[in-house]
């Protein structure tokens, strides 16, 4: 909502629709909207978080040329204040050039920690093991949008070392298989879950988008980009992202108001035969869920990650030598046939409510 006059608009709207008589507190929502608009767009925040990135590299390589990088102890508190101090930052105040301070913070913190733990000849099960309780315990404790993203990119690049280090490279399977089902709840599930609590309402969005690109890097890790993975349980992957796929089929048709059984049970064998040759590819499915559950909640963001996630996998899997033409050419034409099927079921369904 721009001003007031839509908003005012939108309530006479839902109480000529109503039998009843509705009572809205105008005042609270004007209130509501005018604090609404104060938050960072998507893009500034972006900014802001490369920023603090790029400042946390320049003042890391300032401590290094004092010296700090040979006190263990100075590593650990320097780090652990920094952290802190970021948290704290972010939970006073709210606004770009402080959420830039914040982020800045709570990186170097991070950064000075993980060394003075390995100084220390800790593991990396156990340095992991202890971000990912920073990380969560950030989560709890800050409600801003940028910190909530990085812990829960922490986090997840915790369980990938996790299993890279322990030589579990089979493991892949099972992490992006929880993230594809996650991802698919979380954007399903979202009117439930912002109202369970004020704090998910405030941690959705930063979440959501994590999350996003989280099962991205599990996608990347299973294609033998950066571990060696066998195809031996591939499939596994590949099925469950299948699965997930039908269940967002099943709610999109209840958007585009498809009843009839008969179409229903068409559309999901044709989309069944058409994702059949993803098995040997769970990367090219997984972009292809993504871009149906941001179709389905509408957000763009997602739906754009989703489009070029899509693109350089289906570019990485036809370059691949592991695989022939002729398995590239059925996978490629399958999935233009899909996406030509989707995009003339949306438009003929879009256009019979193109009002709404």
């Amino acid at each position: 909502m721009r001003n007031k006059e839509e908003i005012k608009e939108l309530l006479n709207y839902f109480r000529t629709t109503e039998n009843k008589d509705l009572k809205f507190d105008e005042e609270a929502i004007y209130a509501a909207y005018e604090k609404n608009d104060d938050h960072q767009s998507l893009a500034v925040k972006i900014l802001s978080i490369f920023g603090g990135i790029l400042a946390s590299l320049a003042f890391l390589g300032f401590l290094f040329i004092t010296g700090l990088y040979d006190s263990t102890g100075g590593l650990l508190i320097l780090g652990i204040l920094l952290i802190a101090g970021g948290i704290f930052i972010n939970t006073i105040y709210n606004t770009t050039i402080f959420d830039t301070v914040s982020v800045s913070s709570y990186i170097i913190g991070f950064v000075l920690l993980t060394l003075g733990l390995f100084k220390m000849e800790m593991t990396e099960n156990t340095v992991s093991l202890i971000c990912i309780l920073i990380a969560a315990v950030s989560l709890v404790i800050v409600r801003s949008y940028i910190i909530a993203f990085i812990a829960v990119l922490m986090i997840s690049g915790c369980i990938l070392t996790l299993i890279i280090s322990n030589h579990n490279s089979e493991l892949i399977h099972l992490y992006t298989s929880f993230l594809a089902i996650m991802v698919t709840a979380v954007f399903l599930k979202e009117a439930k879950i912002i109202t369970l609590h004020p704090a998910f309402s405030k941690l959705y969005s930063p979440v959501r988008i994590g999350l996003i690109f989280s099962f991205l890097a599990g996608l990347v890790f299973l294609g033998n980009d950066f571990i060696e993975v066998t195809g031996n349980y591939i499939w596994i992957t590949s099925v469950v992202i299948i699965l997930t796929i039908l269940y967002v089929l099943s709610h999109l048709f209840e958007v585009l108001n498809i009843s009839q059984t008969s179409q229903k049970a068409g559309i999901y064998i044709v989309t069944m035969a058409l994702l059949l040759p993803t098995l040997l590819s769970p990367a090219i499915s997984g972009a292809i869920l993504i871009i149906l559950v941001s179709f389905l909640v509408n957000y763009k963001t997602s739906l754009a990650v989703g489009i070029m996630a899509f693109i350089y996998f289906v570019s990485r899997y036809y370059y691949d030598l592991h695989f022939t033409l002729l398995t590239k050419s059925i996978l490629l034409f399958s999935s233009g046939i899909l996406f030509l099927g989707l995009y003339l079921l949306t438009r003929k369904k879009l256009t019979t409510n193109e009002k709404v």
